[in-house]
């Protein structure tokens, strides 16, 4: 009996860090959506793993992980926010090669990047990770027309922001 939990354990371990390795991007990427800094999202993502293995016994269908997991991360990148976030002295860096022409150098993460929170983490969502108006609404919790107006509002301010480049 207890070789038969082991090898159930060993397969669900298996099967959560091949399905954690397929999408880590995604992680990363809506966690960078909400948070200012690469480590923060970093972090963001470890929590989420961490939280998702705790509960993966409790998830009734594997094929909706994907969702499951950004929910998880998108949980922890907004909890970070609520916490503070890391603070940075620009006075310590050393200037960018260029110095302020770089300031207008912005390409189109930069300008998703720029866009406020609620518009970018949807445009994120839809663009980069391929959801639906529907699992982003239900990834978010929101309505599913609120979604659609945040990437309608995202996608004229991206428009905006790239003709001023």
């Amino acid at each position: 009996m207890e070789m038969i939990l082991t090898g159930m354990q060993e397969d669900a371990r298996e099967r959560f860090a091949a399905a954690v390795t397929a999408h880590r991007h995604a992680m990363y990427r809506a966690a960078r959506a909400l948070l200012d800094s690469d480590a923060d999202a970093e972090d963001a993502v470890s929590e989420a793993t961490l939280r998702a293995w705790q509960a993966f016994g409790r998830l009734r269908e594997e094929r909706a992980f994907k969702g499951w997991l950004i929910k998880i991360t998108v949980n922890c990148a907004y909890e970070h926010l609520r916490k503070g976030a890391r603070v940075t002295y620009t006075d310590d860096l050393e200037p960018l090669a260029g110095g302020s022409e770089d300031k207008h150098d912005l390409g189109l993460w930069d300008a998703v990047c720029r866009l406020p929170e609620d518009h970018r983490i949807a445009t994120v969502l839809f663009y980069y990770e391929d959801m639906t108006t529907a699992e982003i609404a239900k990834t978010l919790g929101v309505r599913e027309g609120t979604v659609r107006s945040r990437l309608s509002r995202a996608r004229n301010r991206l428009r905006m922001l790239l003709k001023e480049e």
